[in-house]
């Protein structure tokens, strides 16, 4: 009589097949993955802004054409490259930023290649969007110039201290520019288009006795209380025309109102 419990010959080798199968359903598993892991797309990302291409003749060929051969001397071959044409960097609206974080999100792209991080972004709150999309695609983005490659600690470090410093930079530029200019108001030296009241003589904006005059009508009725297009509609009325010989509108009397020399005078 077989005791309780006791296990058959049967019964051992069914378990046994159990394992093998289970053993050789998870080895599959993990060399699909390994083969879905080399399938992932190495993409080469140029972009050029309409700017760029008429001051500084920066060539999206040759771009194309450097990413390639890096590609091929690093052993990562660039299977296509994406142009966004004439696009500026400062969001990440373009089409062809929206093609890689749709690749990102499939998992289909898994290293991009850009000769310069510039070309890229030029903002470090979208650099930190982008870094954590490549993060959560287990993806990798790699700069030529700056011999960059988030796919190493150090490549991510430098990566967020490169863009922390030209953001720096930018906004530095922004507040000495501001600076410029408010001193050229304060001065009252002429630049850009030549603001309501004023005229110019050589560099220097000197008071319109006739555009001071309707500029300081309109102070007073909006220091009365009047809204933009009641004072639009009073200076129509009492035969003031704009610079060009126009009627007044609430935006047009809104712009003389709020500009800063207007304020200044």
């Amino acid at each position: 009589m077989k005791p309780r419990g006791a296990v058959t010959p049967r019964g051992q080798a069914t378990k046994g097949q159990a394992l093998v199968t289970t053993f050789n359903s998870t080895t599959a598993r993990i060399q699909a993955a390994r083969r879905s892991a080399e399938r992932r797309r190495v993409v080469g990302y140029v972009r050029v802004s309409t700017d760029e291409q008429s001051t500084e003749g920066v060539s999206l060929a040759a771009q194309q054409e450097r990413l390639r051969a890096y590609g091929i001397a690093t052993g990562r071959a660039v299977d296509e490259v994406i142009v966004d044409a004439g696009k500026s960097a400062k969001n990440l609206v373009r089409p062809g930023m929206q093609r890689i974080a749709a690749g990102l999100r499939s998992r289909e792209i898994g290293t991009v290649i850009v000769l310069k991080l510039d070309r890229l972004t030029r903002s470090v709150r979208d650099l930190a969007e982008l870094l954590d999309a490549f993060a959560a695609a287990d993806a990798a983005l790699v700069s030529v110039s700056e011999s960059l490659d988030t796919s190493t600690a150090s490549g991510r470090l430098m990566l967020n201290l490169l863009a922390s410093v030209s953001q720096w930079e930018r906004e530095a530029i922004g507040e000495r520019t501001a600076f410029a200019l408010a001193h050229k108001r304060n001065a009252r030296q002429a630049y850009g288009t030549t603001p309501y009241g004023f005229g110019r003589n050589g560099d220097r904006l000197v008071c319109k006795a006739s555009e001071q005059r309707v500029l300081r009508k309109m102070r007073d009725l909006r220091e009365r209380g009047l809204s933009f297009n009641r004072i639009a509609a009073a200076l129509n009325s009492d035969g003031h025309a704009t610079r060009c010989g126009g009627e007044w509108y609430a935006a047009s009397v809104h712009s003389v109102l709020t500009s800063r020399m207007a304020a200044a005078s």
